[in-house]
This record gives structure tokens, sequence and C-alpha cells, in this order.
């Protein structure tokens, strides 16, 4: 027993200073098994990736305009508006103009414009641009969801650059309304149309001004000014604030190639809801007219005119049988007051007669020679002009 107590402690011994002498000369022996190991410890390490984040809980917040975008866009269409192409060019088409046109029909051609609308009401009621529709004999209308319609033409006003369509589908979605009397400046805004025609497209940005005129756009102009892009095909879409609902309708843009600089302009959605129900009562919209051109008087224009400190407008002309020349009103006159509205400024004065009801009364002052004159008026309706006049009252 005691020897191989000694031959067994005698191995130990001699494998201990075996491994000191070669821990000593060459301890990169000693390391390669370990080496061999770390592949395995590495790839373990490289494999165990963190398990994935449970999916957010519906109640969870999210940034940016998703929520406002899916309660719009549904309701925002695509509108394809042809013009039939008159029998001259029919005959000249029959009569060998080539196919293709490199740069367009020849005038007078079959002819299509895109744009874009927004449904307002479940049973079918559209508002767009007149520009859109102008001249259209066939109006198409495409849905979100695919489905295509043909519209009728309820009625138009150019004045504000509206036009009120209705399509006969079941289940259409309508965009809630909103007040654009509330926006302020630097509120956040998607523009929802269709540009270019490549389908429909959400594009944000901020209400960059307020109350934006004399553009020389509409006869009526009190735009809603933004930096989300508007492009070609934006036209009659949907300007909606950030919980979905429509403040405007997109009409233009202000741009020297043709594509969005950041200068948008929409019609106030309360303007876009008076027109709408006018159209849909009466088929058009009425205004109220005197009958008289005005120019902006300048303390330059008073001083060369001797007309001192008075404020108001210039009337530069008055028409004959409208009611401005029936009650006496003269051009020189400086129109003050319309009812108990003073007035300051040509687009003052379009405002205040536009709201007028034709064939009511009104209480008209003026200064003429230093003296303050009053006048009863009976209102007209403004007649419907193939141009806009926006100093023509």
């Amino acid at each position: 027993m005691k020897r191989l107590w000694l031959i067994f402690a005698q191995a130990v011994t001699v494998a201990l200073g075996v491994i000191f002498v070669i821990a000593t000369l060459k301890p990169q022996w000693l390391q390669q098994s370990r080496w061999r190991q770390a592949p395995v410890a590495e790839t373990a390490r490289e494999i165990a990736l963190p398990p994935a984040p449970p999916a957010p809980a519906a109640s969870v917040m999210r940034t940016g305009f998703a929520q406002a975008a899916r309660a719009a866009a549904p309701a925002v269409v695509s509108i394809t508006a042809s013009k039939a192409p008159s029998r001259a060019a029919r005959r000249g088409h029959e009569n060998g103009f080539p196919f293709n046109f490199p740069f367009g029909p020849p005038r007078g051609m079959p002819q299509q414009g895109l744009g874009s609308g927004v449904i307002i009401s479940g049973d079918g009621v559209l508002l767009t641009n007149n520009h859109v529709v102008d001249g259209a004999s066939d109006i198409e209308v495409q849905l979100t969801d695919g489905r295509q319609a043909r519209a009728e033409l309820i009625g138009t006003d150019p004045d504000t650059d509206l036009a009120v369509l209705k399509i006969s589908l079941p289940g259409l979605p309508a965009i809630p309304l909103g007040d654009a009397a509330s926006l302020q400046v630097g509120d956040a805004v998607l523009a929802i149309g269709n540009p270019f025609n490549v389908g429909q497209t959400v594009t944000s940005g901020i209400v960059s001004a307020l109350g934006r005129n004399q553009l020389g756009i509409n006869t009526f102009e009190n735009f809603i000014q933004t930096d989300a892009a508007i492009n070609p095909g934006n036209s009659g879409g949907a300007l909606v604030d950030a919980d979905g609902r429509l403040v405007g309708i997109n009409t233009a843009i202000f741009s020297r190639s043709g594509g969005s600089l950041g200068i948008g302009f929409a019609i106030p959605v309360d303007v876009a809801r008076q027109v709408a129900t006018a159209i849909l009562k009466d088929g058009s919209v009425a205004r109220g007219y005197i009958g008289v051109q005005t120019r902006e008087l300048t303390p330059e224009l008073a001083e060369a005119l001797n007309l001192g400190d008075a404020k108001g407008v210039l009337i530069g002309g008055v028409e004959n049988d409208a009611p401005a020349a029936k009650a006496g009103i003269k051009p020189g006159d400086v129109l003050i007051r319309v009812g108990d509205r003073s007035i300051t400024s040509p687009a003052e004065l379009l405002a205040s007669v536009a709201a007028l009801k034709p064939k009511s009364q009104v209480d008209v002052g003026v200064q003429r020679n230093g003296k303050t004159l009053n006048f009863q008026l009976a209102v007209a309706q403004r007649p419907r002009r193939p141009q806009p006049l926006a100093a023509d009252e």
C-alpha cells in the first residue's frame, strides 16, 4: 500500500513539474484549448439577440399625423375632367391629324384635366375647384378604394373658384368639417390630393399666413397660405388640420417651375361651406352689386386730388343704370361706408357689397367736395363675368 501511494505521489509531482515548465517556457500551449472553446462562446453571444419588443398598446400615443391622414384621406378623390372637341377639330382629326402629338394635341382636340375633390356629405356631394371642371363635358371621380363614378355638376362659382359635384355610390366616406376661423399661423396642416396623377399623396406643413388677398387669382380672395407641398393635380383637394378635419380647399401655388416652392393657397372651409350651401339650395351664389369701379386712395393720390385727409376708396367709374348711378354717386366721390361698416380699401368694399342680399336696401356714405353725403341704394345681383374684376363693384 505504501508503495502504491509513493508511486501516485511521484506521478503527481512529475505532472506538476511538467505543467510548471510548460507554463514557463510555452504558455501558448496551455491557452490553446481555451482558445478552441472561444468561438463557441462568441457564437453564443452573437446569436443571443434581445427579444423583439412587444407591440404597442392601442392607447400608446404616436407622433406624426397618421391618425389625421386616416380620418381624411378616404374622402379625398381624384377627378378627371374631359372636354369634348369642337366639330371643326373632329373634322381635322378625321382628315389626317397625326396620332402622336409631341407638344400636346392641337387646339380643340379632346383634352383631359386632372384634379382632386373632397366628399363633404355621405350622399355624395363633393367640393372641388371650378378651374378643374370648367368646360368639362364628362367628369369621372375615383375613390381611394378603387371605385369610380361619373359626377354630376351641380353648380359653380367662378368668383371663388369653387364647384359642387355629386356622385351616386353606396357607403361613401365624408370628411368632417373644421373651423378655418380658429386657425393660427404655425398650426400644422396636411395637404391631400393627387399631384401629377401619381396617386393620392399626403404632405405636411404649417399655416404660413391667413387672409391672403390681392393675388389676382380669384375675385374674392381670403386664402390660407401654407408650405405643405401642393403641386398640379392637388387643385380641389383637402387641406386638413391635425385632427383630420377639413379647413380648406387647395387651389393655387406660387411657382416659377410648375412645382411646389412652399407657397400654396387654400380657400377657407367657411367660404366653401357658404358657397356649397347656396349652390345646393339655389343653383348659384347670389351676391350684392352696386356698380362702381374703385381705386385705393393713397396719401399721394388724395393730395393730388385735393381730398385732404379723406379715408375710404376712390370711385373711379360708375356703370350706367347700376344702383350707384341711380342713387347719384359720381366718379371722384370717396366711398367711406357701406351700411354700418367703414370702408378703407377696395377689398373691404368688395367683401361688404358681396355680402349684401340682392334686392335689399343699403345706406352708403361718401365724401364729395369735403362734405359727407348719404345715399340709399337698391342692391342688385352681381353679374357673372368671364374674367374676375377685383376692383369692380
